[in-house]
């Protein structure tokens, strides 16, 4: 197995940290005992150990101490903190794997001066093994650490690897943020249906299958979501009604304009790192 004799150090221990954790020690990828994890709050560190064995501590450089694999998982806003703190004592690291929004692999690369950097973007629904995350490798990750990457992230539900760490900014702007649209979207559901006289129960029933039922047909259709959306509706009926006011009120360009900017807002986060702005 790519990861059986692996000791991992987590900096950071929230909550897509744990959705890794959780994944790899359910799937019997590894044993608690092999991951350490850093957290500033003793608390934090004592709930994972009671729930997974691992190792923790409040010390970053106690983490990374002996881990041959690094998971960076802080806040992305303090990882030049994190860095300086750490001043390099990652180098002898077999791999670095980041999950953080809008770091880029340069800024990882020198702060924890080691060439091998895995940049990825997962999103919520790897909380219960459901996500998806983009990834990307630089040239200095080996396959056998490529392979422990996939390991990692696949954890977290699936993966896609990308060439180009361009399209993680994209990533994050469409998985990564993805959740937070949906789950605007089932509110303004679920408030209509509240509004129509249903309780509130019974609308939030109604709105979270509906939205579920729908994702796996899709799924198992392998079809476009235009003719799937054809197929319910029906000439005159409910929902050409109801998708003639979606159109009218520019709903698609809504979307893409909340896409696009979440693509800017990660590139800008990009920058402030990089010394840009």
């Amino acid at each position: 197995m790519a990861l059986e004799t692996s000791t991992i150090g987590f900096i950071g221990s929230g909550v897509m940290a744990e959705a890794m954790i959780k994944g790899l020690v359910d799937q019997g990828l590894l044993r608690g005992d092999q991951i350490i994890a850093a957290d500033p709050r003793r608390e934090r560190g004592l709930e994972l150990t009671a729930r997974y064995g691992v190792h923790s501590t409040q010390d970053n450089g106690e983490a990374v101490q002996n881990a041959q694999i690094v998971v960076v998982s802080t806040k992305p806003q303090v990882i030049g903190e994190v860095t300086h703190q750490l001043a390099g004592r990652a180098r002898s690291a077999s791999l670095i794997l980041s999950i953080l929004a809008g770091v880029r692999i340069s800024t990882l690369s020198r702060g924890f001066d080691n060439a091998s950097v895995v940049r990825s973007m997962p999103n919520t629904p790897a909380q219960i093994g459901q996500g998806i995350t983009v990834w990307t490798a630089t040239e200095s990750v080996a396959p056998a650490q490529r392979e422990q990457a996939r390991a990692l992230l696949g954890a977290l539900g699936e993966d896609i690897y990308v060439d180009d760490e361009k399209y993680l900014d994209m990533a994050t702007a469409l998985s990564g943020s993805g959740p937070s649209y949906v789950f605007l979207l089932m509110e303004a559901l679920i408030d209509a249906g509240v509004h129509m006289g249903f309780s509130r129960r019974d609308a939030e029933r109604l709105v979270l299958q509906t939205l579920k039922g729908s994702a796996e047909y899709a799924m198992q259709s392998n079809m476009h979501p235009a003719p799937l959306r054809n197929q319910v509706t029906s000439p005159g009926g409910t929902s050409a009604a109801a998708l003639y006011e979606l159109e009218k009120g520019r709903l698609r360009t809504v979307i893409a304009d909340a896409v696009w900017a979440a693509y800017r807002r990660s590139v800008e986060l990009g920058d402030m790192q990089e010394g840009k702005s």
